[in-house]
């Protein structure tokens, strides 16, 4: 671990040595910032505690699953990490087994800060007002929570550092040797507990955290932890295993501790929730909401994630032109507006599926076809491409930009080719299974044949094939593709909506976006509490407030999903696997796109093949997308006819940028940095690394 410092330098270091040789030893240089300097008001605390949070692990913009926490990305996007949400063009686009910049060393200088803070300003305690005083000691529990929170989901056990270790010192007090999994996690719920003791009620100044937001972050890291000591014994040989040099269990809990220790974390994850929603200081974003129209039920899922003033945010982080700002809209716009590059976030017709108003073949996929299956029958045909979508829920509307709706004031075309043969139009492949998703639409006798009848774009603009239809000339590819041999257009037929800057006066551009990043919400709030009660529920314990847990579960689950323009559940949730699934696929849903979906499909265990039954929060056929350890997802394409003038819809494995991925046992813990392990007489390396 790095030397920690007890003086902010706001120079360059080369200045000091440039000036130190003329000046007074005893003299503190005039561009150091001491203690007294800064524990000794509120000005002087309000800059400590904004320099550690400008290096707190929060996952928003700034963020890239594959990168890790540099708080630099340049590619914004969502959902791209083979969680299923989404897809994307770029080499960035890949299973979440690792980052390439692992979230180690910024945690010890982020700790450092923590740990100096908790142990120094007891000093100047008499400068501040008692609840100033305790407010600042919050802070830094919850940072020094969040940070071994960020660190025990990606490595288990963890070096706990919990005191400020000074400089210089003997070897042996330099380095502290990885805890076990079950001790991290509990100093994990010690230190939000901490927090919650001491923080006010509302936050002092915007971006400071409160009481309900260390409440809120603790039920989400409990429901991890709780998951973790659960799920690690349904994995095969149970994952489990103990460091090389010390003999300490650094990842999983002990046969005899898992299923006490997984009820007392989903206890703490409830009651952290439950707090919450008792308090009633949140509630869920219906400003614009109506019970009798799907427009406004729409409209009211896209304004709450700009809307500063939501009683659904409990936490944001908040960006501002042009000082701090991001370039989501940049990367992840429909690629009309390109600026410099596009089409970074790709929703799947797999997360479609999860979603309410499609009719659906017997074994649960979106129907496109008259037949049993998307390789019998006809195509149905459509209008316009709008109409595939007329009943769908109204939240997947507002997360995803469907094919000829609006967005910016234009309408979004999206054309994966022209169909020039008769109709009725038989599907295009005899095969839509995994082992054959790498044929492809232009490896079709129908585009290869002469005279052809399939017309595809390679490129977008005057390179496009072209179709003579009714005196026009019509481009294969419409203005968003997708084009075949362009991984920047429309990948999988769909595109995102969520967290795009709708204003059509806004251009886009890098640096340009300001929309805010929402890391807490008080639908996350909700839906802890309703997975805490179920997994309770499923251990036959007892509800810690008297409530009825399933009732409570059964109620979050409603309320989210009235607001969602979705069906209620007509009964009470089960204490079975089925009442469980259905928790969590409301959470696939409402979550998406939020930086939660990854790590929620890592603590339950469902992203290798044996598990991946799971993997959507409901049992569908894995063996649709999967194969053995690999998987990969599938687009909703769209092909104009001309013998109809109608559209029709082709469910394929993304055809444009293919991506395949992989998840293994060995992937839900990240490996150690191995230049921290071959240093080091304490740090253990992942078993079986």
């Amino acid at each position: 671990m790095k030397k920690y410092m007890k003086k902010l330098f706001l120079l360059p270091v080369i200045g000091l040595l440039l000036f130190s040789a003329c000046n007074d030893l005893d003299i503190a240089p005039k561009n150091v910032i001491t203690d007294d300097d800064l524990m000794t008001n509120e000005a002087g605390m309000e800059i400590y505690l904004a320099r550690m949070y400008s290096y707190m692990p929060f996952e928003d913009f700034k963020y890239m699953a594959q990168w890790g926490i540099n708080f630099n990305s340049w590619l914004g996007a969502m959902g791209i990490e083979g969680t299923g949400e989404a897809l994307n063009r770029d080499g960035i686009c890949t299973a979440f087994t690792g980052e390439n910049t692992p979230y180690w060393g910024q945690a010890f200088t982020l700790l450092r800060d923590a740990n100096h803070l908790l142990e120094t300003l007891p000093k100047y305690k008499n400068n501040f007002k008692e609840e100033t005083y305790n407010h600042y000691l919050g802070e830094a529990y919850f940072v020094r929570a969040t940070v071994f929170y960020a660190m025990a989901r990606r490595f288990g056990g963890i070096p706990l550092v919990t005191k400020e270790i000074q400089y210089p010192a003997d070897a042996d007090k330099l380095e502290v040797p990885r805890s076990t999994e079950k001790e991290t996690w509990d100093q994990v719920l010690a230190d939000f507990d901490s927090a919650d003791s001491l923080l006010l009620p509302k936050s002092p100044k915007t971006g400071y955290a409160n009481k309900f937001v260390a409440l809120s972050f603790k039920s989400e890291a409990m429901l991890y932890a709780g998951c973790v000591a659960k799920y690690n014994e349904t994995v095969s040989g149970r994952l489990t295993g103990f460091g090389q040099k010390t003999g300490v269990r650094v990842i999983g809990f002990a046969e005899d501790e898992w299923q006490s220790a997984s009820i007392k974390y989903f206890t703490e994850a409830y009651k952290a929730a439950k707090e919450v929603m008792k308090d009633g200081s949140y509630s869920l974003y219906k400003k614009k909401w109506s019970a009798t129209d799907r427009d406004a039920q729409y409209q009211n899922m896209v304004d709450m994630f700009s809307d500063l003033t939501s009683p659904e945010n409990i936490y944001v982080k908040e960006y501002s032109y042009p000082t701090l700002t991001h370039g989501f809209d940049a990367y992840s716009a429909p690629f009309i507006f390109r600026s410099p590059l596009a089409s970074g976030t790709c929703p799947t017709l797999d997360f479609l599926e999860l979603f309410e108003g499609f009719d659906r073949y017997p074994d649960g996929t979106v129907k496109v076809t008259t037949g049993n299956s998307n390789n019998q029958g006809n195509y149905i045909m459509y209008d316009k491409p709008l109409d595939f979508f007329t009943n769908a829920e109204p939240r997947l509307r507002a997360y995803v930009i469907f094919p000829g709706d609006v967005f910016k004031g234009k309408t979004i075309d999206i054309r994966a080719g022209v169909y020039t043969g008769s109709a009725p139009i038989n599907p295009l492949f005899s095969d839509y299974s995994f082992n054959n998703a790498t044929t492809f639409y232009q490896h079709l006798p129908a585009y290869k044949q002469t005279p052809k009848t399939l017309y595809l774009s390679p490129r977008e603009g005057n390179s496009q094939e072209t179709v003579s239809y009714n005196g026009t000339t019509m481009t294969a590819g419409g203005e968003n593709g997708p084009f075949y041999d362009n991984g920047e257009a429309c990948l999988t037929g769909l595109y995102d909506r969520k967290w795009l800057n709708p204003d059509p006066s806004f251009v886009a551009g890098e640096g340009k976006s300001a929309q805010p990043f929402i890391l807490m919400r008080y639908a996350e709030v909700l839906l802890n509490a309703a997975e805490a009660a179920v997994e309770l529920s499923l251990a036959g314990v007892s509800s810690p407030d008297d409530d009825d847990l399933l009732q409570v579960a059964t109620d979050a689950v409603n309320q989210i999903r009235e607001r969602a323009g979705a069906t209620l559940l007509t009964s009470k949730l089960t204490a079975t696997e089925e009442g469980r699934n259905i928790v969590r696929k409301e959470r696939r849903k409402e979550l998406a796109l939020e930086h939660k979906t990854k790590w929620d499909l890592r603590r339950w265990r469902v992203w290798h093949y044996e598990g991946r039954d799971g993997f959507w929060g409901e049992t569908r056929n894995k063996d649709l997308y999967s194969n053995s350890s690999r998987f990969r997802f599938r687009g909703l394409y769209p092909f104009f006819s001309t013998a109809t003038g109608k559209y029709f819809f082709d469910a394929h494995f993304q055809w444009v940028s293919q991506k395949t991925f992989e998840y293994n046992i060995i992937d839900y813990y990240f490996a150690i940095p191995s230049g921290e392990v071959s240093k080091s007489l304490y740090i253990d390396q992942q078993p079986n690394r």
